[in-house]
C-alpha cells in the first residue's frame, strides 16, 4: 500500500484541485501496490479543510489536524499513523500527472530509501532544487521504515532545505537517493504566502545548518562560506537582503548548536552530486574527445560540476574562446529540473557538444504528449 501525505495550511482551493487530481489516478495501477490512501495534514487552517472518506477511484482518505503550523515537519504525524510502506510526499499545489510511479517504486531495490519524481511547473519548464542524491518535498517518495527510523523531517526547518537534512540522514544509514522519471508531478506552484525575505532567510540559515551537520571537517569553514555568498547574491537579486542578514543572524547565534554527523568524503560527495558527475563526465567527456571544457547556465552545486571536469582531466575554461577545437559544453548544475530546461534549450543548437553532468535529462528530447496535457490542464 502507498500513502499520499501533504500538508496544507489555508488552501482549499489548491487542495480542492490537488484532490481532483489525486481521485483521475488509475485505480488498476494503484491496486498494484496493495491500494492507497491519502492523508492531509491540516497547519492550523483558519478554515479546516473538509475531506471526503474516500475520493472517486477508492483512495480512503482522511484529516490529521495540528494545533500550530508545523511547516514541512507536519507531515511526520501523517508518516506515524500512515498504512503506506511508501509515503508519496506532495504539497497541497502539488499532484503526480499519471500512475507511472507505480512502475518506479516495484522497480526499487531494498537500497533505495527515496524516489525523486521529474516535477514540472505551469508553464512547463522544471521545478529548481534537489540533486542527485537530494528530493524536492512535493513530490518525492520515501520508503516509510527508513523515514521513521531516520526521525522524519527536522521540525526546526520549517520550510525549505528540510529535505537535504533528510537525505543526508538516509545517506548516513547506508541508503540510496534516486530520481525516477516515471514519477512525474505538476506542481502549481503560486505566490500566495510567498515572502522572498522571510524564504531567503530560511534558505540561508537551513542550508547553513545542513552544512555544519554534514559537511567533513577539514572543509566546513568553506563550504558555510561558499553558502552563505550563495544566498547573498541571490537576495541580492531578489531584493530580500533584510531577510538574508536576519537568517544570517540566526545561523551565527545557533551554528555551534547542531548536532554534527560529519560525512566521510565518499558520502559527502554523493551528497553534493560530485560522485553522479565524476561517473557521467568521465564517460561523456571521453565519447566527445573533449580535452577542455566551459560550464553553461550555472546554477546549483556549479563548482562541483567544475571539480569533476577537472578531475576527469579535462581543462576548465571561462569563455567559449577557451575550447579551441576539442571542448565540450558542460552544463553547470546538478538540481535535475534546471540541468533537463537547459539541456532542453541546448538541443539542436550549433556549436560544441552540450554535455550533461549526470544522467537526469538524457532521454528529455522532448515532454510525452501526456506531460503537456497535464501541464497545460493545471495551467
Amino acid at each position: 500500500m502507498i500513502s499520499f501525505i501533504l500538508p496544507t495550511r489555508d488552501r482549499p482551493e489548491h487542495l480542492t484541485l490537488t484532490l481532483s487530481a489525486l481521485a483521475m489516478l488509475d485505480a488498476g495501477a494503484l491496486a498494484r501496490v496493495g491500494g492507497a490512501e491519502l492523508i492531509v495534514v491540516d497547519n492550523a487552517s483558519k478554515h479546516p479543510p473538509v475531506l471526503p472518506d474516500k475520493l472517486a477511484n477508492g483512495i480512503a482518505a482522511r484529516v490529521i489536524f495540528r494545533p500550530t503550523n508545523e511547516g514541512a515537519a507536519a507531515r511526520n504525524h501523517a508518516a506515524k499513523t500512515a498504512n503506506g510502506d511508501w509515503l508519496i510526499m506532495l504539497d497541497d499545489d502539488s499532484a503526480p500527472i499519471d500512475a507511472g510511479f507505480v512502475d518506479a517504486l516495484l522497480a526499487a531495490d531494498d537500497s533505495i530509501a527515496a524516489i525523486g519524481a521529474e516535477i514540472l511547473l505551469r508553464d512547463g519548464a522544471h521545478e529548481a532544487g534537489g540533486l542527485p542524491e537530494v528530493i524536492i518535498g512535493c513530490g518525492a517518495a520515501i520508503r516509510r521504515g527508513p523515514y521513521l527510523v531516520a526521525g522524519g523531517y527536522d521540525p526546526a526547518f520549517g520550510y525549505y532545505a528540510e529535505e537535504y537534512d533528510l537525505c543526508a540522514r538516509l545517506l548516513l544509514a547506508g541508503l540510496r537517493v534516486v530520481h525516477d522519471r516515471r514519477f512525474r508531478v505538476v506542481h502549481r506552484k503560486t505566490a500566495d504566502g510567498r515572502d522572498m525575505n522571510l524564504i531567503l532567510r530560511r534558505l540561508v540559515r537551513n542550508n547553513g545548518w545542513v552544512e555544519q551537520r554534514y559537511a567533513p571537517e577539514r572543509i566546513r569553514e568553506d563550504i558555510l562560506a561558499r553558502t552563505v555568498g550563495r544566498y547573498r547574491l541571490i537576495a541580492e537579486r531578489e531584493q530580500a537582503t533584510a531577510g538574508f542578514e536576519e537568517g544570517l543572524r540566526e545561523l551565527r547565534q545557533t551554528l555551534h548548536d547542531q548536532p554534527r554527523r560529519e560525512m566521510s568524503d565518499d558520502v559527502y560527495d554523493r551528497f553534493i552530486g560530485f560522485t553522479a558527475a565524476r561517473d557521467r563526465l568521465e564517460t561523456e567527456l571521453k565519447r566527445t574527445h573533449a580535452t577542455r571544457a566551459i560550464t553553461i547556465d550555472d546554477g546549483k552545486n556549479a563548482w562541483v560540476v567544475k571539480r569533476a571536469i577537472e578531475e576527469c582531466g579535462v581543462q576548465l575554461g571561462r569563455h567559449l574562446r577557451d575550447l579551441g577545437t576539442s571542448g565540450a559544453l558542460v552544463v553547470g548544475t546538478l538540481s535535475p529540473g534546471p540541468l533537463t530546461d537547459a539541456a532542453l534549450r541546448r538541443a539542436g543548437v550549433a556549436g560544441p557538444p552540450v554535455i550533461s553532468p549526470w544522467w537526469w535529462h538524457a532521454e528529455a528530447a522532448a515532454q510525452p504528449a501526456s506531460v503537456d496535457a497535464a501541464v497545460r490542464a493545471a495551467a
